[in-house]
């Protein structure tokens, strides 16, 4: 066991979502609010990465505070009943870092209770923790809060976990708590994301059997 807690983005890093759910889903809310827009799903993808979607829902439809409420309204309609699937190779993953003892956090944009179903329907084990889209934005990566709290509550030094994530905002909680990080690369194609995880992590992993090999 390399490190003692693993902590796991949620969306294109343990399950396929994004491809499948939520963009698929923010295009239907603009065929329906914004008749006309549209999104690909590689801008999608881009401005998820940076600077966020929620600077992209403001500056990009001009939507306000009532209108992202009814987005995420409208989302989290649509994941209610939709259930994404986990790469294989991740509960391989996971249960061997469980069987050695190790701990599994969670740390995602996602709410609590769709990262838990998403867990118990695809098999994983049940996380030690989990910091979702319902905590208070300070409590939400990019802010270091959720890895500063894993660290209190299970007295840990920041060497002692790993952050695996494909997006900028982990990359920024990590680099902000001093936790080392781990870039993945499995859920795009798209250069922009992958020159800059490239380039500013110390760690890439294009394919779920990379991570697996480098965690044994």
């Amino acid at each position: 066991m390399k490190y003692k807690c693993l902590v796991f983005d949620h969306d294109d890093t343990v399950v396929n979502s994004t491809a499948t759910i939520h963009h698929p889903c923010f295009q239907l809310y603009l065929d329906a609010r914004f008749p006309g827009r549209s999104c690909s799903l590689e801008h999608y993808f881009l401005k998820n990465f940076n600077p966020g979607f929620l600077e992209m829902c403001r500056e990009e439809y001009g939507m306000d505070d009532e209108a992202i409420r009814d987005e995420t309204a409208f989302w989290l309609a649509f994941v209610e009943s939709h259930i994404p699937t986990a790469y294989p190779g991740i509960r391989e993953i996971m249960e061997r870092q469980r069987a050695a003892g190790g701990l599994i956090a969670v740390v995602s944009h996602s709410h609590e209770k769709n990262i838990l179903r998403d867990y118990a329907a695809n098999g994983l084990p049940a996380p030690d923790a989990v910091y979702g889209w319902a905590r208070p934005i300070e409590e939400r990566k990019p802010n270091p809060f959720p890895l500063e709290d894993i660290m209190r509550r299970f007295s840990l030094a920041p060497e002692e976990l790993l952050v695996i994530d494909d997006l900028k905002p982990g990359y920024d909680m990590a680099r902000a708590a001093g936790v080392p990080f781990a870039a993945v690369g499995w859920a795009n194609d798209i250069p922009e994301i992958a020159d800059f995880m490239r380039r500013n992590c110390s760690l890439y992993f294009k394919t779920v059997p990379e991570l697996d090999a480098f965690l044994r």
